[in-house]
């Protein structure tokens, strides 16, 4: 199993809307709205590498509003 974080930044001001898109998203098991330089951090549990990639690249990535994403694989 591989963990990652990933730090969203956001555009819109549609918080709870991205929260949830996010959240549905599979592989995410945590979305949480912070405050910062970042908007949200999302925890991943998947199978691989590559799905992680899928889930910050092609997932949140892909939600309307989503500005950048930086992504984090935890080590142990």
């Amino acid at each position: 199993m591989v963990v990652a974080y990933v730090m969203v930044k956001a555009a819109s001001g549609d918080a709870d809307r991205i929260q949830q898109a996010i959240s549905d998203l599979d592989g995410v098991t945590e979305a949480h709205i912070v405050a910062g330089d970042m908007d949200f951090v999302v925890k991943v549990e998947v199978d691989g590498p590559g799905d992680v990639k899928r889930v910050a690249a092609d997932g949140i990535q892909g939600i309307t509003g989503i500005e950048d994403t930086q992504t984090y694989i935890a080590m142990g």
